[in-house]
């Protein structure tokens, strides 16, 4: 029996996307395998740990629960499009400064989900950021310093936009 495949159009880290997939094919294997953008990271691959969380149309999203026939014609966003090495974006700015990552397995989804939770909430409290973090497994730094580092990022935009 022969599998037919589908045409995706998408637009991936501001770039324009067109490739066939298998219908069954998972946005983070697509964007792994296909698009070699391996900043998004594999975990328990049933969106339980968050490691695989990118912007879907502006909102964070688990790839790994996500079909890429049912991402076409969205605009998909990952870690490796946030910041430089030069220039860290500063989500990932702030957790550097207050030690909020350690083997970093976690760190690319725990950055798309801080991202996503700022774009709406600008100076979240720390209970609001701990509860963004919820769907996110961390077995290294007890969390405090990523509540730090996501909370300061915040009030950090809202300094520099002149916003009191």
């Amino acid at each position: 029996m022969t599998t037919m495949s589908s045409v995706v159009e998408m637009v991936v880290n501001a770039r324009p996307v067109r490739a066939e997939v298998q219908p069954r094919t998972t946005l983070l294997d697509f964007l792994r395998d296909e698009l070699g953008l391996t900043g998004t990271h594999a975990g328990c691959e049933q969106g339980a740990c968050g490691a695989c969380n990118v912007l879907l149309d502006g909102r964070v999203v688990r790839a790994c629960l996500v079909l890429t026939v049912a991402a076409s014609g969205s605009e998909v966003t990952t870690v490796e499009h946030l910041g430089t090495p030069d220039l860290l974006h500063p989500v990932q700015e702030a957790l550097w400064r207050h030690h909020g990552l350690q083997c970093g397995y976690c760190t690319p989804g725990i950055v798309m989900t801080a991202v996503d939770l700022l774009s709406r909430i600008s100076a979240p409290s720390d209970a609001q950021v701990r509860e963004a973090l919820s769907g996110n497994l961390c077995r290294c730094t007890g969390y405090a310093g990523m509540v730090a580092a996501i909370v300061e990022a915040g009030r950090t935009r809202d300094e520099q936009a002149g916003v009191e």
